[in-house]
C-alpha cells in the first residue's frame, strides 16, 4: 500500500472529486475530474475504469453522463479505495532474501496494518466535511428555466 501512493492518492482524489462535485444523484464527467486535479484524462481512465468495476462509482452514458458514486458516501471508507487499488498491484517482482523477509517485509506489514486501521476510521463523508471546513465551495446547480 505504501509502496504505490501515487495510484492510491489519485483515486482518493478521483472518489473525493466525485461525492464533493456529483454527490450521489448527480454526475461528473471524466474531464472535468482531470481538468480540477491537474492530470491527463487518459492518466485516470485506468482508475476510473478500475473503481466502476470494483462499485464505488457507477459510469453513466448518454449526455447527461459522467460518473456517481456507487454508493453513499459516509458507506464509503478509504480503506475501501485503498483495498480496489493496491489488489491490482500485488506483483512478486520485488526484493528478496533473508533481511528483506525477515525484517523489511514484517515491518512493512506492521504499517500497512496501522495506515489500514486509521483509513477504516474515515469515510467520504468525513473527506467532503473536511473540504467546506477548508472553505472549499461546490459549484451551484444551474437553475431550472422553462417556459410556458
Amino acid at each position: 500500500m505504501l509502496l504505490r501512493r501515487d495510484r492510491t492518492m489519485i483515486a482518493i482524489l478521483i472518489m473525493l472529486d466525485v461525492a464533493f462535485h456529483a454527490g450521489r444523484n448527480g454526475t461528473i464527467s471524466a474531464a472535468d475530474i482531470a481538468e480540477r486535479a491537474g492530470l491527463a484524462r487518459r492518466g485516470i481512465e485506468p482508475l476510473l475504469q478500475t473503481l466502476s468495476r470494483s462499485g464505488l462509482l457507477e459510469s453513466v452514458r448518454g449526455p447527461r453522463g459522467g460518473y456517481r458514486l456507487g454508493r453513499p458516501r459516509r458507506d464509503i471508507l478509504l480503506a475501501d479505495i485503498l483495498a480496489v487499488i493496491t489488489a491490482e498491484d500485488n506483483t512478486d517482482d520485488g526484493p528478496v532474501g533473508g533481511l528483506f523477509q525477515k525484517v523489511v517485509e514484517p515491518c512493512w506489514q506492521e504499517f500497512d496494518a496501522m495506515i489500514d486501521e486509521q483509513c477504516r476510521k474515515i469515510s467520504l463523508d468525513d473527506l467532503v466535511r473536511r473540504a467546506e471546513h477548508a472553505g472549499m465551495r461546490r459549484p451551484l446547480p444551474e437553475p431550472i428555466t422553462f417556459s410556458i
